[in-house]
């Protein structure tokens, strides 16, 4: 039989979404170079954050709504999977994956295709 402490570890609770880390994704996604005059937004999720933003080239949303930007989540493993949405699937698709939070943000603050911010 397992003790409380030995159960607690074996099954661990992600640690995200957390509003610390959700305000600090929103003040990095500050320093962005595209798209710099609108104000995303970073919703909670399971195991991490969504980015969320008015659509400002009007591809995606010819009306100019919020699109879904990018997801972020923690992985068991201690690092973190950023997403992209595939619009024409409406669906996300792993993108790429980080040792931490900080590189994570700064690809997607670059994002020197336009794979996030379009």
């Amino acid at each position: 039989m397992n003790s409380p402490a030995l159960q607690d570890y074996d099954d661990p609770v992600c640690p995200h979404p957390n509003e610390v880390d959700r305000k600090r994704i929103e003040k990095t996604l500050a320093e962005r170079e595209r798209y710099k005059y609108v104000a995303p937004q970073v919703l909670p999720a399971e195991e991490g954050y969504i980015v969320r933003s008015p659509c400002c080239s009007r591809t995606v949303d010819p009306e100019g709504g919020e699109i879904d930007i990018a997801r972020i989540e923690f992985q068991s493993g201690g690092f973190w999977r950023l997403y992209r949405k595939d619009d024409d699937a409406s669906r996300w698709r792993a993108h790429s994956e980080y040792l931490s939070l900080a590189m994570l943000l700064a690809r997607l603050i670059a994002d020197p295709k336009r794979e996030f911010w379009r």
